[in-house]
């Protein structure tokens, strides 16, 4: 595999400290190379005592040699008065388009964004809520790219993210939630190598609605979404009581956790592993993975930022990478890698009639309709075929 591209982050963050420390405790056959300043980082790591080597590298082909060796650096061009907010920030942004186009290319397996500070961008014209909605942009993207937050005991994804509360409710709607849905199955499939994922949807209101006395939206958008998705073939419970869905015993009856708002997804992940969280970014033409946690300007430059999410964005790029390559590789047909019907998508009589119709490409027309592709699509399993000794 082609290495992992990583990102410069906020130049005033603690970015630079956490891929210091990841070259410090590399895994040879797992090779990336950072997109930043190759003087920063080599004064960086002189501060902080660290004997990290650092090389500037002018093909991404010469990485995995040096690696062993030394931090490999593609260089950003060089500013005059580079040390300004604003040249900070139009760095910060140069760095993820040109490791976006490494991925695109082929030329890296997967992207490992450190944070960025949004307010600082927002000053040199950032147009958008975060990272994930910036890398759909750059990715041209069809559909809006979906936060997965992955973590040794829990996946869970938020169908609304970065919105006020009240805002995220005026969103949350059939069109949505169908293909949150659809794009995490499918994620689960090709990047986790989960066969056939099961996936665990939560309600809204407390008591998922207590049947409508707490609420409409489970018995008006989640639960007909999930019938019609189940009838598709999915493995999918819910809507269930957000309350009781992150316990050991629950979690070990599902794949990933569909949560309604961000908070309802972050609180128990974060709770239940704060420092090896990890954001993978869902339905990119290429692997995008981040530390969960921000910046920490308040430690920045002291050697005291814990790189454990980082070292797992690492880890969580490459298995996802992996995982990819493999499932695209063994099922090159898309029905079969994608998992399901693409008219999951499609426009259903109790969503919004003012939602206009998905018009999917005609995938299933394009090959032939074995049985084996029929039974993968209703999702029972296949019984694998024996030959005679």
């Amino acid at each position: 595999m082609t290495p992992l591209a990583v990102t410069m982050g906020d130049p005033a963050g603690i970015g630079g400290e956490l891929t210091l420390q990841a070259w410090k405790t590399r895994r040879n056959d797992r090779p990336f190379f950072v997109i930043d300043h190759p003087a920063r980082l080599a004064s960086l790591a002189r501060r902080l005592g660290w004997d990290v080597p650092v090389a500037p590298v002018s093909s991404v082909g010469d990485v995995a040699g040096l690696h062993p060796q030394a931090l490999a650096v593609f260089p950003l061009p060089e500013r005059p008065d580079r040390q300004t907010t604003e040249n900070d920030a139009r760095d910060t942004l140069l760095s993820i388009e040109w490791a976006v186009r490494f991925v695109q290319s082929g030329q890296a397996s997967a992207l490992v964004t450190n944070p960025i500070t949004k307010s600082t961008l927002y000053e040199v014209g950032f147009a958008y809520p975060g990272h994930t909605e910036y890398l759909g942009a750059l990715a041209q993207s069809a559909q809006p790219p979906v936060m997965m937050l992955v973590s040794p005991q829990l996946r869970v994804v938020p169908v609304t993210v970065h919105l006020s509360l009240r805002d995220a409710l005026k969103q949350l709607d059939c069109a949505l939630l169908r293909q949150t849905i659809l794009t995490t199955h499918n994620a689960l499939q090709t990047d986790f190598g989960i066969a056939f994922p099961r996936i665990a949807v939560a309600g809204l209101n407390p008591h998922a609605g207590e049947n409508g006395t707490m609420g409409g939206e489970e018995n008006d958008i989640i639960a007909p979404v999930l019938a019609d998705c189940i009838r598709d073939g999915l493995t999918l419970s819910g809507p269930l009581p957000a309350d009781s869905l992150f316990h050991a015993r629950a979690r070990e009856g599902y794949d990933v956790a569909l949560c309604m708002y961000h908070d309802q997804a972050l609180i128990p992940l974060k709770t239940l592993d704060f420092d090896r969280g990890v954001n993978a970014t869902l339905g990119l033409p290429f692997i995008r993975t981040s530390p969960d946690h921000g910046t920490a300007r308040d430690i920045a430059g002291q050697g005291r930022a814990n790189p454990s999410s980082f070292l797992a964005a690492l880890d969580t790029a490459w298995i996802m990478a992996h995982n990819r390559q493999m499932s695209t590789s063994q099922n090159p047909d898309p029905v079969f890698a994608h998992g399901i019907r693409r008219r999951l998508v499609r426009q259903t009589a109790f969503c919004d009639p003012q939602i206009p119709e998905y018009s999917a490409p005609a995938l299933e027309n394009s090959f032939p309709a074995s049985q084996q592709r029929r039974e993968v699509l209703r999702g029972a399993q296949v019984p694998k075929k024996t030959t005679k000794t």
